[in-house]
């Protein structure tokens, strides 16, 4: 007699690989739509435990928001998804199989799937620069938004008391290289912070600060067109931030930065956010790509790769619309690239007809600075106070969880009323900016799960 089989069929899994905004509402949207398909399971991997509401990052760099305001836990946003923070190590297409490596033990952990979403983001690039990659702060992860904070309020109490005048003007220089939404939205709130911050420090005056914008281009905001762009050039330089048009920055020191023109700017302040590149690891997939991102099909499909798909940053998502263009990594880009993978690959595991994916963008916002901002909605332009109101009534209607909301809501009120806090509670591994040459070094992180252009999210 034959014993009955009692061992269950293994169940469907997909796997999701990062935690930004193209792999979180993937995987937000397969939890509703697989929520009664019992033979599914549902993985999601990332570098951390939360979800970054990066469009307000400079916020947290300039003291207008708590650090934990603008992250969502994981498990508190997927209830029904598991969730596993660690790096993706390897990315095993021919055995659809990825390896995870987590923990202090670099605990490695293999993990099988059937559908594989790839939405690991993009990492800053530094062009190989000298210098840059171990004295620039990049604007890409929280802890960034937290050290350039701490590095700012260190500076200023450094050169307050300061008598050489040479080391006093370079604590004094911060420069954001990168004219775009990023780039902007930092040395704005950078220059409104450090400006308020002032008069807690006796010695230091205003005439001593100075602040600089780098950017390649003949006018900053290229995005938002030339008007956009010249009038933010004037607010800017009206609240006495230095804009560089056609310059680059070369190299950089402990001391200065070092621009393409041979031009030497003491400073030991650099903000880089003029450069992103997919993340590494897509380098390596044996697929086809396109100015080092995935490409992928019209159903955000991994091109010659059944049950692989593609989202955010890190893919080449062709424009049905407009045939050889590609959409361009932004969020709200990315939070319906999510939604679609997510439709189709639900589809797929019913045998159902699969959708293409087509958006066209809505509109885009940045935020300058004391309650001024410039946006482009539908084509048409706003600027000043209106403009920074619907900055902040857009991207609080966007920003995941209630409570969140609240406490956004919150410190953005206590924030019209009481002056910045100037408490620089971050212990800085990063010890040469601050004349400290024994400590550690600075290792830049990897934030491939994060997507640098998530500044974008209008829907």
């Amino acid at each position: 007699m034959i014993d009955p089989v009692t061992d269950k069929p293994r169940k469907k899994r997909i796997v999701i690989l990062g935690g930004g905004f193209g792999g979180v509402y993937a995987a937000i949207h397969l939890e509703k739509l697989l929520a009664r398909e019992h033979a599914v399971e549902i993985c999601l991997v990332s570098r951390d435990n939360f979800f970054l509401f990066t469009p307000m990052l400079h916020e947290i760099a300039a003291s207008d928001l708590e650090i934990t305001n603008i992250v969502n836990p994981l498990r508190k946003l997927l209830r029904k998804v598991e969730v596993v923070v660690g790096h993706v190590s390897q990315i095993d297409l021919p055995n659809k199989r990825v390896l995870i490596s987590s923990g202090y033990c670099d605990h490695s952990q293999q993990i099988d799937y059937d559908h594989l979403v790839i939405a690991l983001g993009s990492i800053t690039n530094f062009y190989d620069l000298p210098g840059l990659a171990d004295l620039a702060v990049p604007m890409k992860s929280l802890s960034d938004a937290i050290r350039l904070r701490a590095q700012i309020l260190r500076h200023l109490e450094e050169a307050n008391s300061e008598c050489n005048l040479t080391d006093r003007q370079s604590l004094l220089t911060f420069v954001v290289a990168g004219g775009g939404f990023a780039g902007v939205e930092t040395v704005a709130a950078l220059n409104d912070f450090v400006r308020e911050a002032l008069p807690f420090y006796p010695n230091l005056s205003e005439d001593m600060l100075r602040v600089m914008l780098v950017h390649s281009g003949l006018v900053i905001l290229p995005e938002l067109g030339e008007s956009l762009g010249r009038y933010t050039q004037k607010v800017l330089a009206g609240r006495g931030i230095e804009v560089r048009l056609n310059a680059r920055v070369k190299s950089m020191t402990e001391n200065s930065v070092f621009l393409v023109d041979s031009v030497a700017i003491p400073s030991r302040t650099l903000v880089w956010t003029a450069g992103t590149v997919p993340s590494p690891l897509i380098s390596l997939l044996p697929c086809a790509k396109e100015r080092g991102r995935i490409v992928v099909n019209q159903f955000l499909g991994v091109l010659d790769w059944p049950d692989v798909w593609a989202v955010g940053d890190c893919a080449f998502v062709p424009d049905i619309r407009n045939p050889g263009k590609s959409h361009p990594p932004t969020a709200q880009h990315a939070i319906r690239e999510g939604k679609v993978a997510a439709q189709n690959i639900a589809a797929a595991l019913l045998g159902r007809p699969l959708r293409s994916f087509s958006f066209e963008t809505i509109g885009l916002l940045a935020s300058i600075g004391r309650r001024t901002g410039v946006a482009r909605i539908f084509g048409v332009n706003f600027s000043g106070f209106f403009a920074w109101w619907m900055w902040r009534t857009i991207y609080l209607s966007k920003l995941p969880g209630l409570d969140k909301k609240v406490r956004v809501a919150f410190d953005w009120t206590l924030d019209l009323l009481f002056p910045k806090d100037v408490c620089a509670v971050h212990d800085l591994p990063y010890r040469r900016a601050f004349h400290r040459p024994d400590q550690a070094t600075h290792t830049v992180e990897n934030n491939g799960d994060y997507q640098p252009s998530a500044r974008q999210l209008v829907h």
